[in-house]
């Protein structure tokens, strides 16, 4: 009655013949404006893979209200932006006491959307039915408390369809206790979709 869903919980929705696509371009945007971000230079990836945040107990602190609410504004975006939910929760671990260094990396993340604004989910109207799941997990990438951090995704024909990324509950004693416990979220998943 209304006409076609164009917009719907700050998700665009771009509904074509041959599929539907949503993203969150104009909250990136607008995320951009607000920060002062339209200045600075992009980068290609959402997170240092050199350097393995911590504590920082040195570190300068920084206003915890503004890192609170662009670590929020990010957690949005992760609803259609799975290449940035790893980056965004291991930032977001701190959050109690943000120091200069944390904060850093989120305007990382901030310079890796200006790169990839039109950056969504896609989903075809053609395609299979077959369940398929993915996992991948460090070992010990924690700096603070030594867990390891679960990534999975689970993909519905070649549409992705959910997708996690989550410390880990317990420090795990080797590589594959942390893959075993990655690929056992992964098959939770998995056997709940089933149902």
């Amino acid at each position: 009655m209304i006409g076609e869903l164009t917009f719907f919980l700050g998700l665009q929705v771009k509904q074509l013949k041959d599929g539907t696509f949503i993203s969150q371009t104009k909250y990136t945007r607008d995320l951009m404006k607000k920060i002062g971000m339209e200045e600075k230079s992009s980068v290609k990836i959402p997170m240092n893979t050199l350097v393995k945040m911590d504590m920082d107990a040195d570190g300068k602190a920084v206003d915890q209200t503004r890192f609170r609410a662009l670590i929020g504004s990010l957690l949005y975006l992760t609803a259609s932006r799975s290449d940035i939910t790893f980056a965004v929760g291991v930032s977001a671990i701190f959050q109690f006491v943000p120091k200069e260094s944390h904060m850093t990396t989120a305007m990382r993340i901030l310079r890796y959307l200006k790169e990839s604004q039109e950056v969504g989910l896609w989903y075809p109207k053609e395609g299979g039915f077959k369940l398929v799941g993915y996992s991948d997990s460090d070992y010990a990438g924690c700096r603070v408390d030594r867990k390891s951090t679960s990534g999975t995704c689970q993909m519905l024909g070649n549409i992705l369809v959910s997708w996690l990324t989550k410390k880990q509950n317990s420090i795990a004693t080797s590589t594959a206790e942390a893959e075993y416990i990655a690929a056992g979220r992964c098959c939770a998943q998995v056997l709940w979709m089933r149902q």
